[in-house]
């Protein structure tokens, strides 16, 4: 069988996180150029601005990329938790001197649905597909598999993990609970184990017939180094890319990234209506006491918290943003792509 660098066609056991909302053509084509896989997490984008993203990557490499999409359960709307979750942020959308949305609105589309999606990932055949916060149905991996696309699944245990195998994918993502961004797990209301990045991996090493990739709080080469001799064949990073100049992340989020709000995060609901892990900011202390069940379902609690993300911006505050970073965020570095992808390179060694 082909390594996973073979089957990926990539020089390096590099990953760079598709992290929606942050990573950019710009990004993913510099990766790929400097011999990693570079990612586009497309899961805010609607089919046509998917398309916009893959070709403008196409304009700068053609080395192969990973688009990633979000597997999520449609939401569940509740018209009195969204009413209620409007009322305990308005005080703070008056404070900004703006007011909060009328009505909150489901604002992404899962990827278990969206036939335009798949139709553009069948035409624009990416080297790989990923799937986050579960799987599609298998008539779309069919789909996919039969396109020739590799595909790669999203597991925070082992039983999520053997499932992605069961789906047919070619290789498991190992997400530990260091990671930052949208937590991966499948069911939101089950028990979370909270598995470390190295604990996972070797559970999935250990018990799955793919390939894993390490991914959670790998900010450096020594990190890429010790995760594949857990047995990972690549290391995926997130966090360690957000600081890049061809990163979309705001001048909040980078100020945030490389001061002592490094050195704290949390797993919240609030922002988006999912677990994910953040810098621990004005909107994760704001919302520190919420019970889960407060909180509007996903992607609806992102529509409020991206409304008044905007209102305090126009005001010049920027600890209400959707700050995404892992545990390893203190190790964060401000280099372009490219060059930080030849700085791990050679940590490695």
């Amino acid at each position: 069988m082909p390594s996973l660098l073979d089957l990926l066609a990539v020089d390096h056991p590099i990953i760079q996180a598709p992290m929606a909302g942050t990573s950019t053509p710009a990004m993913a084509a510099e990766v790929a150029n400097a011999g990693a896989l570079g990612s586009l997490g497309v899961a805010a984008m609607d089919p046509a601005g998917a398309h916009a993203a893959i070709v403008a990557v196409r304009e700068r490499s053609r080395r192969s990329l990973n688009v990633n999409v979000f597997c999520h359960q449609p939401a569940h709307p509740d018209a009195a938790v969204e009413a209620a979750w409007i009322e305990r942020l308005r005080p703070e959308f008056e404070r900004f001197g703006a007011a909060p949305p009328k009505a909150l609105r489901e604002i992404y589309t899962t990827f278990l649905h969206d036939d335009a999606m798949l139709s553009t990932l069948l035409a624009e055949k990416p080297k790989v597909v990923s799937f986050h916060l579960g799987l599609p149905p298998e008539e779309r991996v069919r789909a996919l598999l039969g396109a020739g696309i590799v595909l790669f699944g999203s597991a925070t245990s082992l039983d999520e993990g053997r499932r992605c195998v069961a789906a047919g994918v070619h290789a498991v993502v190992a997400q530990g609970y260091e990671a930052g961004g949208h937590r991966g797990v499948f069911d939101v209301e089950a028990p979370d184990d909270r598995l470390t990045t190295v604990a996972l991996t070797r559970l999935l090493v250990r018990h799955l017939p793919v390939p894993v990739i390490a991914a959670g709080g790998i900010m450096d080469g020594a990190g890429i180094a010790a995760v594949l001799r857990l047995g990972a064949s690549a290391a995926q990073l997130g966090t360690a890319f957000v600081a890049c100049p061809e990163s979309q992340a705001d001048a909040g989020h980078r100020a945030a990234l490389m001061s002592n709000a490094a050195n704290h995060t949390v797993m919240t609901r609030a922002i988006s209506g999912r677990p994910a892990r953040c810098l621990a900011n004005r909107f994760t202390a704001l919302t520190r006491e919420v019970a889960p069940r407060e909180v509007p379902s996903y992607p609806i609690a992102y529509d409020a918290g991206k409304a008044l993300n905007l209102a305090a911006k126009a005001k010049g505050e920027t600890g209400f943003g959707a700050q995404w970073a892992g545990q390893g965020a203190p190790l964060a570095r401000c280099l372009p792509a490219a060059r930080l992808v030849g700085e791990l390179v050679a940590e490695m060694a």
